[in-house]
């Protein structure tokens, strides 16, 4: 009966979607109509609906109802509750249905209490909204239903994919899912200004917090799943440039540069066009990604489905919706005024430089991600990895960081590099002075000691817009932005670090030998079988002591699955300061001896801290933005209500 339950919400809040599509498109003739007035509430309540549906899902999976196909296929009565619960979005349907019910929600939100935009921009921008969310509604109901019966109940799950059972699928997916719907909104409100021809800075600051919300959540997403990936395939790297991993980057690199525009649309009234473009963009990023992941072109640990005819349903849907809305904006682009001028030389020009890089990059990931693909179709396979993504990606990564550690110091309309040669002298000083450095230290990898000098010069000039100010003055959006750029200034250093010094060494050594990798002496003290809740592994013990001091105990494992059958390694980490040991068992290798492979990584926990930094500094520049769009809104209302005042 739940299954039905669920089915039937979806079923209405599907009705709801048309419903609100249908009153948005007629209130730009008459926003007093009968059915435009019924569009926020519509909104409203497709949300509750969707969120009873995806709700219904999760008790599905927590009592394990076997007798549903999507919980048969993905969950196992033996799992522990956790990854119950992750399953019900672990998969392709479920993945689908906590997308629309995050879209869904999101809209029942605008709807109800975004007041700032004209009530005409806000009606389209919600028909916006449920026009997409109704393709999404139609893939789920036609093709992809959540909440399917068998014909006879399953006597046991076939089980999760054993490398998803773990903690980071409670945090990687929907993390990614709430950026990817965050740029669906900053999309409609994109769409929804095109067709009235509102784009205004009031356009921009009901937009801005839809996409500082994204562009959070995207970051949190991919620094998760970049840690999930590091320890649980043990691989030993953060970064494949794996195809479905390139998808979630692309939004991000888009959402970046949109945050930056939008950001500027607000404060000063300029970049319109630019920032409409964008918001296309990212959300198109977005869909591309939902498309690599479900189209069956792809085969990953990342891709949900391998069903051709679902994938040509989503490509179906990124044409109608990216190409429709290219349309519009080639049609109404030229309606859009310039907004205001400003020099090369200013905090504009700045953000502008640096927005083009993002698109270079963007350019060239997008480029290196689909260009395999293409090939393959004509049976050629290419591989395309960081021999081709790093070294042309730098070529726009170091001048836009360069340009970003000076760029906030420049004034808003004009200024010259004149009045901030001292901090442009102080940052070349200190890039050329750790340049030096790191070539004494033994590394000659170019892109490795470019970074680190990139990035120690961007951790010193992220903070140099504070000096000569009251620090318990500056605004929390000023404070936001710092603590993103230093936060781009610690992930870059613990990249290149990663690069530049890291060792590894792969041994097959007997109990009671020891073998050394950088600063650690690895003795293997024994290997034993244990068991967990629905796997056994082979686990070693190992002893690893950091420069002679005292010892402590390792525990890397191959563990093999029952439910469903499968092998997998379980690295293990010792965390220090300045780094990471990284150690993974393998096979037994004869004579009694065990493979292990081993790496010392330094610094190469700030790749993550780094990223930590820039999610926080995105929620600092949140808080201090919607704070001061409540102030505003605050005294506009008085000023109203005193003009109200004298006029009676």
């Amino acid at each position: 009966m739940a299954a039905e339950l669920g089915l039937a919400a979806l079923w209405l809040a599907a009705a709801l979607s048309v419903l609100q599509l249908i009153g948005g498109a007629l209130a730009q003739r008459d926003t007093n109509s009968d059915l435009a007035k019924l569009v926020r509430p519509a909104a409203v309540m497709q949300g509750l609906l969707a969120g009873f549906a995806f709700l219904v899902l999760l008790y599905l999976f927590a009592v394990t109802d076997l007798s549903v196909k999507l919980v048969a296929a993905n969950s196992h009565s033996d799992k522990p509750m956790i990854f119950k619960l992750a399953g019900a979005w672990g998969n392709h349907e479920g993945s689908m249905l906590l997308w629309i019910t995050v879209m869904a929600l999101a809209g029942g939100l605008i709807g109800f209490v975004e007041r700032r935009l004209p009530e005409q921009t806000m009606q389209a921008t919600l028909a916006a909204q449920a026009f997409v969310g109704l393709g999404f509604y139609a893939f789920l109901l036609l093709s992809s239903n959540p909440f399917e019966r068998l014909p006879e109940p399953a006597m046991e799950g076939m089980g999760l994919n054993p490398l998803l059972q773990d903690i980071g699928l409670a945090f990687h997916p929907p993390t990614l899912y709430f950026g990817y719907v965050g740029l669906s909104v900053a999309f409609s409100f994109a769409v929804g200004a095109l067709l009235t021809r509102q784009v205004n800075p009031d356009f921009a600051r009901a937009m801005r917090p839809w996409v500082l919300g994204a562009w959070i959540f995207l970051t949190l997403g991919i620094t998760a799943g970049s840690y999930w990936a590091y320890y649980e395939l043990g691989w030993g790297g953060w970064w494949f440039w794996d195809p479905v991993e390139n998808a979630s980057l692309m939004p991000w690199l888009a959402a970046t540069a949109l945050l930056h525009s939008v950001s500027v649309l607000a404060a000063r009234d300029a970049l319109r066009t630019w920032t409409i473009m964008l918001g296309v963009v990212a959300f198109s990023m977005s869909m591309l990604g939902t498309f690599l992941v479900r189209s069956g072109i792809l085969t990953s640990v990342h891709a949900f489905a391998a069903d051709p005819e679902r994938g040509t349903f989503i490509l179906g849907l990124l044409i109608l919706y990216i190409g429709g809305a290219l349309l519009l904006f080639g049609l109404r682009a030229s309606s859009i005024s310039e907004g205001d001028r400003f020099s090369v030389t200013s905090r504009e020009g700045a953000l502008v430089f640096n927005n083009v890089m993002l698109s270079a990059i963007l350019g060239i990931v997008l480029l290196g991600t689909l260009y395999p693909l293409l090939t393959e179709a004509f049976d050629v396979r290419v591989s395309v990895g960081p021999p081709y993504f790093n070294p042309v990606g730098a070529v726009f990564t170091i001048p836009m960081l360069m340009v970003m550690a000076v760029g906030p110091l420049l004034r808003w309309r004009q200024d010259s590099f004149t009045r901030v040669k001292w901090p442009i002298i102080i940052s070349a000083v200190v890039m050329v002075a750790v340049l030096a450095l790191v070539v004494i230290l033994g590394s000659y990898s170019i892109l490795a000691d470019l970074g680190l000098a990139v990035a120690v010069a961007l951790g010193i000039g992220s903070f140099m817009p504070l000096r000569g100010r009251n620090l318990l003055r500056v605004p929390i959006a000023t404070w936001g932005m710092v603590v993103a750029h230093f936060g781009i200034a610690v992930a870059l250093f613990g990249m290149a670090s990663e690069s530049a010094f890291s060792e590894e060494k792969l041994a097959a050594i007997s109990v009671g030998e020891s073998t050394q990798v950088g600063p650690w002496q690895v003795t293997l003290d024994a290997v034993e079988p244990v068991a967990g809740p629905n796997w056994t592994a082979i686990q070693a013990n190992l002893g690893a002591s950091y420069d002679g001091g005292t010892s402590i105990e390792l525990t890397p494992q191959s563990r093999n699955f029952w439910a469903p059958p499968q092998e997998t390694t379980e690295s293990v980490l010792a965390t220090r300061w300045n780094g990471q040991l990284y150690a993974v068992v393998g096979n037994e290798a004869g004579d009694g001896r065990w493979q292990l492979r081993l790496w010392w990584k330094p610094f190469v926990t700030l790749i993550w801290y780094g990223g930590i930094l820039v999610a926080l500094g995105g929620l600092l520049a949140l808080i201090g933005r919607v704070k001061t769009d409540l102030k505003r809104r605050y005294v506009v209302k008085r000023a109203g209500d005193r003009r109200a005042e004298a006029a009676s």
